[in-house]
């Protein structure tokens, strides 16, 4: 009894409509006139149960059978009675005609949808293994680059041979590049797991004149910087800097020595806008809409010479939109670049 009882329970929308369709039956065997009203119920009904279950093939054509055959011969006895027309009878291959029809789009339906879902699936579980297979490289990338590093330096600092040091420099400097490309890779892969961020509340002017005093003896540039804005906003300061940096980095290599760079904060609409502006050689127009883009190089050799990787700006990217925040350019060839990072939850100061 127990086993019949779960199976009602399991198919409650079956058992429900047999009911139902067994009482139409019933009035169409009683009734004089009218017939057909309780015969569409039936088909209707047994075509919205299917939308509501999708039954496999083979019990769809089961109980479509039985349905043609019950219900013709319902209509049947109606005839024979002179409650109907003979010309009714064409009733019933027309609706098991029309139910086959949504039958098979039901099912073209749902190997679209199964296909879909398949894919999704196998494409999710490839950028997973990309991000297992980055993540896992650039961490046993580091022991072997300290190594190389390690035996290099000695190399340059022996002093056995003046074009063997030169040799040595370069190596340290791939090295080193192959070190950046490393660690940032490894932001990269982080970037979309929940514990990426570190959320703290940030004072905003230390942040801004703090970046200044760390970037501005790195480079021989006209620094300015201007806080508009005093307060705090909740973020990762550590990761926040970072995405900054990769901004000034940016500005340093598109400008020559004398060029002028400025850092920024303000209020907007509720938000934080930090800004990073220079007079560069500026990003051309076909640029512009890939300049976010992992490995995007504006300049492929200066790239290499500078020891950049085509990472940094996607990874301040990545880092913003961790933080809900979002992260725009707007720039013209030959007049310089303007990056603003929109950062949620700013609170001003008060006092």
């Amino acid at each position: 009894m127990s086993d019949i009882a779960s199976t009602v329970r399991r198919h409650w929308v079956e058992v429900a409509w047999g009911a139902f369709a067994a009482a139409n039956v019933a009035v169409i065997l009683r009734l004089t006139d009218w017939e057909t009203i309780p015969f569409h119920f039936i088909w209707v009904s047994l075509t919205l149960v299917y939308g509501f279950r999708l039954w496999k093939l083979r019990t769809t054509l089961v109980v479509l059978l039985v349905v043609f055959v019950v219900t013709g011969a319902a209509l049947a006895w109606t005839v024979s009675r002179g409650g109907e027309g003979p010309d009714e009878m064409t009733e019933v291959p027309l609706m098991a005609a029309m139910f086959l029809a949504m039958v098979w789009h039901a099912h073209r339906r749902q190997l679209a949808t199964e296909e879909t879902r398949r894919l999704a699936e196998n494409e999710h579980r490839l950028l997973e293994g990309q991000r297992e297979f980055v993540r896992d490289a650039s961490h046993e990338l580091r022991t072997p680059i300290t190594v190389a590093r390690g035996h290099a330096e000695l190399i340059r600092d022996s002093g056995i041979d003046g074009q063997v040091a030169k040799d040595a420099d370069v190596v340290l400097d791939e090295l080193g590049r192959v070190s950046r490309l490393a660690d940032r890779l490894l932001i990269l892969t982080a970037a979309d797991h929940p514990g990426f961020l570190s959320t703290e509340v940030v004072e905003v002017e230390p942040l801004v004149v703090g970046l200044m005093r760390r970037w501005s003896p790195t480079a021989r540039r006209a620094w300015r910087v201007q806080v508009a804005a005093e307060g705090t906003v909740p973020a990762d300061r550590e990761r926040l800097e970072t995405a900054l940096d990769a901004l000034l980095e940016n500005a340093v290599k598109a400008t020559a020595e004398g060029g002028s760079i400025a850092v920024g904060c303000r209020s907007e609409d509720g938000l934080l806008v930090l800004e990073v502006a220079d007079d560069g050689a500026g990003i051309g127009a076909d640029a512009l809409p890939r300049i976010f883009e992992r490995f995007s190089k504006l300049e492929p050799d200066r790239s290499r010479t500078n020891g950049g990787t085509g990472l940094g700006l996607s990874i301040a990217k990545a880092i913003v939109e961790a933080h809900g925040g979002s992260i725009a350019v707007e720039s013209e060839e030959g007049k310089g670049a303007t990056f603003r990072i929109s950062l949620i939850g700013f609170e001003p100061a008060t006092g």
